[in-house]
């Protein structure tokens, strides 16, 4: 299964199925995290032949997704002498793919980098569509870039030693498409119709989709930060150690949804759908906010917030989406008051 990704600067694919045999005529720097390299460092070296290849290790966990990081890994490249020819792969889940690409954009102003995500999150959203990026204090994702790949692999054999709550996050972003955009696909979500490759394959289409028409995200990417509003207010509140990313945006949407609600686009009935299926993969579905103006404060350090205003995305119905700029803060603080 091939997913062609095509912006104004670079056309690739996405490829979906056993890994290839890769052979890189340059200096390859494969960039991972100890736990993806225990399980399948080997099985990526059996696929790949380089003229050099450098192996660097970065701790793992959303709280290392910063300016250290990418430090640690440029001075390795530099120690080793790496040029503009070299090549960059992201060999982990949505954190490490953020970094590597992030590294391979700023690293001479820019060498190739490949994806080859093992998490279902990834495959399915984050090693998808140029997005890099790291952390800082103010918030998720605030420093980064626009830097699309050479190719994505998405091999599900990575799959096989995924915890079962890193399964449920990555179903988050599949529900969280589904929602959005495919009502269709929602329903076989729903039913259990699709095998895994299929779900990958109709999430990876969608988010094709979405990046071919807006690579930058001025309108329609927005709307793939269904959930995310919210969420990132959260995973910055707890630190980044209480939720994985996909279970904060499974909140997040919960959240989105019942503002909707309060606006009058969506439907009771509808919003218990969506969170009987986040329920089926074990997704939180709640959060206690403490304080409801602060949380509302955190709204703003977030990039999506432009001159001033909040950028919520919401349903309308099941496979359609409302963007929404101009909301009053109390009907937000009403909805916010719902999770105390």
């Amino acid at each position: 299964m091939k997913v062609n990704i095509k912006t104004p600067n670079k056309t690739y694919d996405i490829t979906i199925k056993k890994l290839p045999r890769l052979t890189l005529n340059a200096k390859t720097a494969v960039i991972t995290n100890p736990t993806v390299a225990g399980y399948h460092l080997n099985y990526l070296l059996n696929h790949l032949k380089t003229d050099e290849l450098k192996i660097i290790t970065l701790p793992d966990g959303e709280e290392y997704k910063n300016f250290g990081s990418i430090e640690y890994a440029l001075e390795r490249l530099f120690d080793a002498k790496y040029d503009r020819n070299s090549v960059i792969i992201a060999f982990g889940g949505g954190v490490i793919g953020d970094m590597s690409g992030f590294a391979a954009s700023i690293f001479l102003r820019g060498i190739k980098f490949i994806q080859i995500p093992t998490t279902l999150l990834a495959m399915v959203d984050s090693s998808v569509g140029g997005k890099t990026g790291i952390n800082n204090k103010f918030g998720k994702n605030l420093i980064g870039s626009f830097y699309q790949p050479e190719a994505v692999y998405i091999d599900t054999h990575f799959l096989t030693t995924l915890p079962k709550r890193e399964f449920a996050a990555g179903m988050a972003e599949v529900i969280k498409m589904a929602v959005m955009f495919d009502k269709e696909f929602f329903k076989n979500l729903e039913n259990d119709k699709l095998s895994i490759e299929e779900i990958i394959k109709r999430s990876v289409e969608i988010k094709a989709d979405v990046v071919n028409k807006d690579e930058k995200e001025k309108v329609i990417r927005s709307v793939l930060n269904y959930g995310h509003t919210f969420g990132h207010v959260i995973e910055n509140l707890t630190n980044y150690k209480t939720y994985l990313h996909g279970e904060a945006v499974a909140i997040g949407m919960v959240m989105a949804n019942e503002l909707s609600i309060e606006l009058g686009y969506l439907t009771a009935e509808e919003n218990e759908r969506i969170k009987k299926l986040l329920k089926k993969y074990d997704l939180p579905t709640s959060f206690k906010i403490k304080d409801e103006e602060e949380f509302y404060e955190h709204f703003f350090a977030d990039k999506k917030t432009m001159n001033n205003k909040i950028k919520f995305i919401i349903p309308e119905l099941i496979g359609k989406y409302k963007i929404i700029e101009n909301i009053d803060k109390e009907t937000v603080l009403n909805v916010l008051r719902k999770f105390k």
